[in-house]
């Protein structure tokens, strides 16, 4: 058994989703987003070194050496996966260790609306996963991926930097390929997947212009494309798509992402009322007329108050107060955790104010 397995149990049986292991400093997990430190000496340089480069194969310590930075997943077995980040700071080698669990989230399991059950359900276009960094994108991108996987016969690709959730054929075809161990980019294993008869494309980032380019060809394809993106809204995340595009280039960008963008998933992650666990703050774009409206005439800022209005229309669109109004009505959230996530607090505060007291 590895040394630092000791930790990664501890981790894991907590229920904490990250663990902190760097030179210069006790190790540190996060529990419920809140950075909690262990009992334990503050790590040194060589011990440090001694516990991560135990984990790590030859090849991953050949290319360390190289560039300081290594991404791997790392298993105990019975227990959990972890996805690993190592570098180099500046008391020396440290390492974030996320917890994978083995079960594979189910879109009940995390509470997800029809509305991204019918996204996944989708045959062709592209649908964005967005958030920022411990959000859960790559959870809900997973639980989408099975819930194809259950109920279509259909050939899934997934790239992915690295492979988390692992994912067994059901109905359809699954085809996990790992950035840098199976394709050496994003783009090029983007490339080759377009050769490999897709019904449905799942990119694990969409980060520079030529994966957005080809992400985008492929849904023009008529292949179903799922990709994340750091943002922390959809009218966010489609300006963040446009932003990289040349300028020359972008009305044509616009208008064809007016009529291939199927749906935006924009989360966050906010603590339950109860105190134990977390809960999703989700924002649900949808296409419609009004949508790919304001897309093509360069009118994205205006897509968060016209989700404010639809939020209530039946169409399964969702707004980030509508949501977090319904958790506070479900008791879900408290009203003061709702705050830090609002767009317009003083509203969300007068609606929560009229609610009935229990």
């Amino acid at each position: 058994m590895a040394r630092i397995d000791s930790f990664l149990r501890l981790v894991a049986q907590q229920g904490a989703s990250d663990l902190h292991f760097h030179a210069g400093n006790v190790p540190i997990i996060r529990h419920e987003g809140e950075l909690m430190p262990l009992p334990f000496r503050v790590l040194s340089e060589v011990e440090t070194s001694r516990f991560l480069l135990e984990i790590m194969s030859e090849e991953q310590r050949a290319e360390f050496e190289k560039d300081p930075e290594a991404d791997f997943v790392y298993s105990i077995e019975g227990l959990a996966r972890f996805r690993a980040n190592v570098f180099v700071q500046s008391q020396g080698m440290g390492a974030v260790f996320r917890v994978i669990p083995n079960q594979l989230p189910t879109m009940d399991q995390l509470g997800l609306p029809l509305a991204v059950k019918r996204l996944s359900q989708l045959t062709n276009g592209l649908v964005l996963v967005t958030g920022p960094t411990g959000s859960g994108k790559t959870t809900t991108l997973s639980a989408m991926v099975d819930e194809i996987n259950k109920s279509s016969e259909r050939h899934v690709i997934s790239i992915e930097d690295p492979i988390e959730f692992l994912h067994q054929p059901i109905k359809g075809v699954i085809t996990q390929r790992q950035v840098g161990k199976h394709a050496e980019s994003f783009a090029g294993a983007l490339r080759s997947a377009l050769r490999e008869s897709p019904d449905v494309l799942v990119v694990g980032e969409m980060r520079d212009l030529e994966t957005i380019n080809l992400a985008v060809s492929a849904a023009e394809t008529g292949v179903l494309v799922i990709g994340t993106l750091h943002a922390n809204s959809a009218a966010k995340a489609i300006d963040r798509i446009i932003d990289v595009i040349p300028e020359e280039s972008r009305d044509q960008v616009r208008s064809t992402l007016s009529v291939l963008l199927r749906g935006v998933i924009s989360q966050q992650l906010a603590k339950h009322a109860s105190g134990e666990g977390r809960v999703a703050v989700l924002e649900i774009l949808l296409q419609s007329y009004a949508v790919s409206n304001l897309i093509r005439e360069n009118k994205v800022h205006q897509i968060d108050g016209y989700l404010d209005t639809a939020s209530y229309d039946g169409s399964g669109m969702q707004g980030v107060d509508a949501c977090l109004f319904k958790l506070i009505k479900g008791g879900e959230i408290t009203l003061e955790e709702s705050l830090k996530f609002a767009n317009q607090p003083d509203s969300l505060k007068r609606l929560a104010s009229e609610l009935p007291e229990d």
